[in-house]
């Protein structure tokens, strides 16, 4: 039996003991330092965790999921890639989606290979993502000073997306029953890449510690004020824009290149998955789907949850 076989056999070993539940879909999760995985993505997790070997210009964009994910990594990549030129046909997110330019440590590279092999990414800098909360993720880290960046939205979009999502993956449509026991895991804090709240304090807490490593963005600022909030995640990623830039109109073009109408489009032209990880985009947009009686359950567990955090929604 070869090395990767004693690791593998270990990791299964090791979460056969860890604490169990099962997901609203009736899938068994299993939690590990605090956060519930399925058990590809935590062997993924421990993988990562043992192997992954930083660099310095390391980018981490971090989330969590159904949090504005897909539209962070369009925008990195956009603002890293800017000098390739203006037009959609030669940039590179006309020829990839964002999930394949950035791939997910625990659902993709190490999901394929206990030691993945990293050399196909530029020297400088790699881009990678993740939906581990920021103390898992920092362990491999030694203290290397890669640049991180978390996707925050409000929990009450994230769940009514996330519903949406998971009926789009099994080709079904939605149904209410499928979105009252999303919400009821949600209050429990067991749920996949949950609880909520542990993602969100940890990197909002480790921007206020460490700023010029951890920055902490909104989707709804996003939203809001584009230009403001891509100058500010250039700026924090070390590529701001110059003053010629920006009466180019860079940054607006930017904001165009990652449009949802243009990814979607990208997305279905290249790689064929029809535009599953695009829908609204909107803000509020639980306020067409939650009922009163659970907005108000969520309501309680925001406020128990973030209370004296100085973080609001």
């Amino acid at each position: 039996m070869g090395d990767d076989d004693n690791i593998r056999t270990e990791i299964r070993s090791l979460i056969s003991s860890l604490p169990s539940d099962a997901d609203f879909q009736g899938a068994k999760i299993y939690n590990y330092q605090g956060c519930w995985y399925r058990n590809f993505a935590l062997q993924a997790v421990i993988d990562f965790q043992r192997n992954f070997k930083p660099t310095d210009t390391d980018i981490i964009l971090a989330s969590y999921p159904k949090s504005g994910t897909t539209w962070a990594k369009a925008l990195t990549v956009a603002l890293l890639e800017r000098s390739v030129g203006g037009s959609c046909n030669n940039h590179p997110l006309a020829s990839g989606s964002p999930h394949m330019l950035v791939p997910f440590f625990e659902l993709d590279l190490y999901r394929k290979s206990p030691e993945p092999d990293l050399t196909k990414f530029p020297s400088s800098p790699r881009v990678f993502s993740t939906h581990m909360p920021l103390h898992t993720l920092r362990q491999p880290l030694m203290n290397a000073p890669c640049k991180i960046v978390y996707m925050c939205r409000n929990v009450k979009d994230v769940l009514v997306s996330r519903w949406h999502f998971y009926a789009k993956m099994a080709k079904k449509e939605v149904e209410r029953s499928d979105l009252e026991s999303m919400v009821e895991s949600f209050c429990r804090g067991v749920h996949y890449f949950g609880p909520f709240w542990d993602s969100v304090l940890s990197y909002w807490r480790g921007s206020l510690e460490d700023p010029e490593h951890v920055l902490f963005m909104k989707y709804e600022d996003l939203k809001a004020e584009p230009c403001a909030q891509v100058m500010r995640l250039a700026e924090f990623l070390g590529c701001p824009f110059s003053q010629e830039e920006k009466r180019g109109g860079s940054v607006e073009k930017i904001l165009e290149l990652c449009s949802f109408g243009n990814l979607s489009s990208f997305d279905v032209n290249q790689t064929g998955t029809h535009n599953i990880f695009f829908r609204k985009g909107e803000v509020d947009d639980w306020k067409n789907h939650l009922t009163t009686e659970m907005q108000k359950k969520i309501d309680m567990v925001i406020q128990e949850k973030f209370q004296g955090s100085g973080l609001e929604f």
